[in-house]
């Protein structure tokens, strides 16, 4: 049964139920909608704008566990609904819909989840799901076909694409360049990894965790003796290490700057929370990259170039959505964003370029966004434990939905390459008051005299599949989809495994001391929950409850011999004319003259947005 109240802002609040209420829970809920109107009807009429029927948000994931602290049961769902004029009214297209009338049925799904599917036509497939697999990638999957003497699931191929994409294994980073036919000797990661080779420093851990950790000083911890009850606090002296981190979020900022820049943020929380066996951030940073936003229709060194078609958002609406959705999730969550950077960029020139004239356009078209912070942890801490057959995987976080879907590949191409179905379907939403749950019960792990985490990791790219495999990727391990937690009943097998929505993290656990983990999530009101172990066979699988497996390879299939990238450039030359300066002469007039151009130079910098160095605003 759905009721509609009417709140005080005019707006529609349905609510699900599983009996008719009496008059003291309608009052209350009346009084915790704001005084809101139970609506005499059961159907409205009219155009509203609410979130998808198939997805719940987090507002009402929150929203019904208040309801449950004020002994009010039987509530399963509450969303917001806004009244809009027309058909034609804007809306964010990314979660929400429009409905013209909302009745009975406003959370009905009529859809089923799809079978798990064994693909015959592998190229067919690559381009259809937009998974940006190559040619030696495909060749490869045959080759493993061929091991495995049947058809790849949807869900492995998938798998597959995400776990081994760009993004997730920074495949030019780590690939073979041949520049001008010569073959360089180093790739761009060892020449990264030599800097911390050859001046270690105090650098305790790099280049192989969720972040790196440099040795701390010791610092006084003051924090509950036991976190699993009320108890008092003790101060103790900890020997502590220091965690940095930065990463990219360009692809999903750039098709939807809120929740793209917000999760980007969120992300980079998440890896500093899973350096280790876990460890606290402290401060964020966000640095932003576009083309000229164009304020108030272009100053007049922003009209040099023509003003593109932007396929979903525009320089003006990424600085400000990004903006706001990093700083919106940073507070939320309780790690504020203390400082960051923006540089606006377009430039044309004509160039000789290898004896040939011609004209060089450079923009930053495609956004980057990158997402930083620090953090500590403990020493004690700082490495990761060697997972043990037997050990509990366990996810802590929020439920599953149809969102997030192929991130790692898409984000590895061009935007645009795929069509804005696939795109808009990689995008995550954010949900920092999950992220915060999951959080204390991380911190009072690593709070505690003995923590028992043997490895932790987040939930980033490929969900469930890339987290978790990663978890046991020294041993292997079974995963039981009937114990993850499902939003969306209507989730195929693949779409479980591999989405990105709701934030978790994924914890290796030493079973006896699964019991008391539980108590402190559930006094951090943090889901959780046991969802496999390790093997020792170094073979990884999900296993439905009938038995099937939509995914059951080899640890060594999913990541020990996928072909390495090559690069194959020449050298181009551009040549430009100097640079010319206009001088400020000795005589009164010229020196007038120069005194003036200068202050107006000056004034034209002090306009550009890269000014703007301190962006970590609370929203308003």
């Amino acid at each position: 049964m759905i009721l509609f109240f009417k709140t005080q802002k005019e707006t529609v609040i349905a609510t699900e139920v599983n009996h008719q209420l009496n008059d003291e829970e309608i009052a209350k809920l009346a009084w915790l909608y704001g005084d809101a109107t139970l609506m005499d009807t059961q159907e409205l009429e009219g155009f509203y704008v609410g979130p998808r029927r198939e997805m719940v948000t987090p507002w009402s994931t929150n929203a019904v566990e208040i309801t449950q602290n004020m002994n009010l049961n039987g509530i399963s769902r509450i969303e917001e609904f806004f009244p809009v004029a027309s058909r034609n009214a804007d809306y964010d297209q990314m979660l929400q819909r429009m409905y013209e009338g909302i009745g009975q049925e406003v959370f009905c799904v009529n859809r089923q989840p799809e079978p798990v599917k064994h693909v015959d036509n592998l190229e067919e497939y690559n381009e259809k799901e937009g998974l940006a697999l190559s040619t030696d990638e495909m060749a490869y999957l045959h080759h493993i076909e061929k091991q495995l003497g049947r058809p790849l699931t949807d869900s492995e191929i998938f798998g597959f694409a995400q776990i081994n994409s760009e993004h997730c294994r920074h495949k030019i980073f780590g690939g073979t360049f041949i520049i001008d036919g010569e073959e360089k000797e180093s790739s761009l990661f060892a020449m990264i990894k030599r800097t911390t080779a050859e001046n270690p420093g105090n650098i305790l851990s790099a280049y192989k965790d969720n972040v790196a950790f440099a040795q701390g000083p010791v610092v006084e911890q003051f924090a509950p003796k036991d976190q699993s009850k009320a108890d008092f606090f003790e101060v103790k002296d900890i020997e502590s290490v220091i965690s940095l981190k930065a990463e990219t979020h360009n692809f999903p900022t750039t098709v939807e700057p809120f929740n793209g820049a917000a999760t980007g943020t969120g992300g980079e929380i998440r890896d500093r929370m899973g350096g280790g066996v876990g460890s606290w951030p402290i401060a964020g940073t966000a640095v932003y990259m576009t083309a000229y936003p164009r304020f108030d229709g272009g100053r007049d060194w922003e009209k040099h170039l023509p003003v593109r078609e932007w396929l979903y958002q525009s320089p003006e609406q990424i600085l400000i959505k990004a903006s706001n959705g990093a700083s919106d999730f940073g507070n939320k969550f309780g790690q504020p964003l203390i400082t960051g950077s923006v540089l606006t960029f377009e430039h044309q020139e004509k160039a000789e370029t290898n004896n040939s004239a011609n004209e060089s356009f450079y923009a930053y078209d495609k956004v980057i966004m990158l997402a930083g912070g620090v953090g500590y942890g403990t020493k004690r801490d700082c490495l990761k434990g060697e997972p043990q057959k037997g050990n509990k995987v366990v996810v802590v976080g929020g439920d599953n939905y149809r969102i997030g879907l192929g991130g790692g590949s898409v984000s590895s191409v061009d935007t645009g390459r795929y069509s804005n179905g696939i795109e808009l379907n990689a995008i995550q939403r954010a949900n920092p008051e999950m992220q915060k749950r999951a959080y204390n019960l991380v911190r009072a792990l690593v709070e505690s005299d003995n923590n028992p985490v043997v490895s932790i990791h987040d939930h980033g790219s490929a969900g469930h599949l890339n987290c978790l495999s990663e978890l046991v990727e020294e041993c292997g391990g079974e995963i039981n989809m009937d114990q993850l937690p499902i939003g969306d009943k209507t989730l195929s097998a693949k779409e479980i495994i591999a989405n990105e929505s709701q934030e978790r993290m994924g914890l290796l656990i030493d079973e006896q001391h699964i019991d008391r983990v539980r108590e402190i999530a559930q006094r951090e009101r943090a889901p959780i929950y046991v969802v496999g172990e390790t093997t020792g066979d170094a073979h990884f699988d999900f296993k439905q409850a009938d038995g099937n497996k939509p995914f059951d390879l080899d640890v060594a299939q999913m990541f020990g011999h996928s072909p390495k990238t090559v690069m194959i450039d020449n050298t181009v030359e551009h040549h430009y004319n100097n640079v010319q300066y206009q001088p400020i002469g000795n005589e009164a007039d010229k020196n007038k003259l120069g005194e003036e151009a200068l202050t107006a130079h000056i004034e034209r910098v002090l306009q550009l947005e890269a000014w703007l160095v301190r962006i970590g605003s609370p929203t308003k």
